[in-house]
């Protein structure tokens, strides 16, 4: 089907002008997003487990 020189109908214009060509291609690299699952929180590394046994124990 191509254009045979003839007027066209303007809403066929328009859907023409919006919907005739595909979207540009994204590639898959793209579409991923990569974050922690997990907050970083500080203080679950300030665990000292001679401080815990000093604490406790003496």
């Amino acid at each position: 089907m191509g254009h045979e020189g003839k007027a066209e109908d303007p809403a066929q214009e328009i859907r023409h002008l919006r919907f005739g060509r595909l979207p540009e291609r994204i590639r898959p690299e793209d579409m991923i997003e990569e974050r922690p699952a997990v907050a970083h929180d500080p203080a679950r590394e300030a665990y000292n487990a001679d401080e815990w046994l000093v604490r406790v124990c003496l």
